[in-house]
């Protein structure tokens, strides 16, 4: 965990952004000349999230909810793998589950989701650049970040798309799932289209082990588990009949890159999510829970099952259990708003290294894809989670005009040399050069809810000079924003001048 020092204060506007007069170096001319444009509380450029206009964050700075509930439906699968996960399985599936480099989901899912707590940092995630747009930049679920979470594998190919009608999805599940053709009609057309329902999966694996079938026991075990993990699918309890291609050859499946899946995945929904007109999370939010507690310690109600010091290498979602928090969303969007680079450990991992030695692969800088799906995948934006210095990255990826992303990806050290080439190791963990904060307040949004005062006036922008420090000191400095923003006081008032200095001090160390 780090802290820093003061190092200078930008204003910024009752909006919650940087005024025109003062963006200086890393800022354009022609913006900086320009009269403001925009969405109040948004951008003042607005070529970098085109999709804005849709986005929720532009609904809830004036006070718009997606409805009468402003969280998200959130579902996991977690309770449920506790009861269909077996504390072992036959040797003979044993084998061809640990060569499939999923063995790991069998036990990372969280019982429950905090889905507050994770509805809160949906509304920061943009598609058009793969982010989450914090107070201080762009922090992003990153390939290294799925490797020591889940231990799934990155290296491999992506799954090309096939369309499964309702007739071949019963034609698989003859082949594939070890059920008469009756049977599979019967259930394909109950759910009207080319899925296959969890519990069915779940019925078959136990008939199918008790018979000694066991190929069909593995296969249908692999489909029902990545349908409850990285597959989840929107209705939560249904699993698309085409992902029982990738199980086809089970000597074969490991050849899959499952952790660019589970990425493109919850990409892909995290972007539907942002949306205001969407109401649910899809994908597996063990993963992005997971991801929220190792980076913001000071965020969100987070149980501990192990100190990573003493781990025996066990997947990094393993150590994290569910605790029921007391804040909804409307309370963590100002906490979000005020947090800093110091309420950010930048690399958790560098203790778990031993079991996952980090891959330059996650340095690759394109788009990602697994079937139709398409994403872009831009480290060159989070590079402060890499240990590099953070610069204004490039413009995004047109994943639509991509016509060779497995040759770029067979090829990625290409796009490694340019992201990291264009930086340097930073010599304190959330380093950016000059010009980054000031490029990043004109095209993003620092806040969600303005201010809430009667008249305008300017808030200050700490920016830091990061060095390390005891976590402790962290704490104090968030225990004591939380309250000067519960009470809604501002620095001037001489009632509070003593916390405020306190907070100061605090910010120091």
């Amino acid at each position: 965990m780090y802290i820093g020092t003061l190092k200078m204060v930008r204003r910024r506007g009752a909006d919650g952004r940087i005024p025109v007069r003062t963006l200086d170096r890393g800022a354009s001319s022609s913006a900086a000349a320009a009269e403001p444009t925009g969405y109040p509380g948004g951008s003042y450029d607005t070529s970098l999230l085109v999709k804005y206009e849709h986005h929720v964050a532009r609904h809830i700075w004036f006070g718009e909810e997606r409805g009468p509930k402003k969280e998200l439906k959130v579902a996991g699968h977690g309770l449920k793998l506790t009861s269909r996960v077996p504390l072992a399985l036959p040797p003979q599936m044993e084998s061809w589950v640990s060569r499939s480099g999923l063995a790991s989901l069998q036990r990372t899912s969280l019982n429950k989701i905090d889905t507050n707590l994770v509805s809160a940092f949906v509304e920061r995630w943009h598609l058009e650049t793969s982010s989450f747009h914090m107070p201080f930049g762009e922090m992003s679920i990153t390939l290294d970040d799925v490797a020591c979470l889940l231990h799934l594998l990155i290296r491999g190919i992506f799954w090309s798309p096939q369309d499964v009608t309702e007739e071949l999805a019963v034609e698989l599940a003859v082949d594939y799932l070890g059920v008469s053709q009756g049977q599979a009609q019967s259930h394909v057309r109950s759910r009207r289209g080319s899925y296959y329902k969890l519990e069915w999966l779940y019925d078959l694996f136990v008939h199918h082990r008790a018979a000694s079938s066991w190929a069909y026991a593995t296969k249908t075990y692999l489909l029902m588990l990545v349908g409850s993990t990285i597959f989840a699918d929107k209705i939560f309890t249904l699993v698309e009949a085409r992902y029982l291609l990738l199980f086809r050859d089970l000597d074969g499946c490991s050849g899959y890159s499952w952790g660019a899946a589970a990425l493109v995945t919850l990409y892909r929904y995290l972007g539907d999510a942002s949306m205001y007109s969407c109401k649910q999370l899809s994908g597996y939010p063990t993963l992005l829970q997971c991801w929220i507690h190792e980076y913001f310690p000071t965020v969100g109600k987070r149980g501990e099952n192990w100190n990573p010091a003493e781990n025996c290498g066990l997947p990094r979602a393993m150590r994290w259990s569910y605790r029921q928090g007391v804040l909804k969303v409307d309370d963590l969007r100002p906490i979000l708003d005020e947090l800093t680079p110091t309420d950010v450990i930048w690399r958790p991992f560098e203790d778990h290294r031993a079991w996952r030695v980090f891959d330059e692969i996650c340095l690759y800088r394109g788009c990602l894809k697994w079937g139709e799906t398409v994403v872009p995948y831009l480290p060159d934006r989070c590079l402060r989670q890499f240990g590099y210095r953070q610069y204004v990255p490039s413009p995004p990826l047109d994943c639509m005009m991509a016509t060779d992303i497995d040759v770029d990806w067979i090829n990625y050290h290409q796009s490694v040399v340019a992201v990291i080439g264009s930086s340097t190791v930073a010599t304190t963990p959330s380093e950016v050069e000059d010009g980054y904060l000031e490029w990043y307040y004109r095209v993003s949004h620092p806040r969600l809810v303005p201010p809430h005062r009667d008249a305008p006036r300017e808030v200050s922008v700490p920016v830091y000079d990061a060095g390390p420090s005891d976590p402790d000191w962290a704490r104090v400095s968030t225990l004591i924003r939380r309250y000067l923003r519960q009470v809604n006081v501002e620095e001037e008032d001489p009632q509070f001048s003593d916390l405020f200095e306190a907070l100061h001090i605090s910010r120091s160390h």
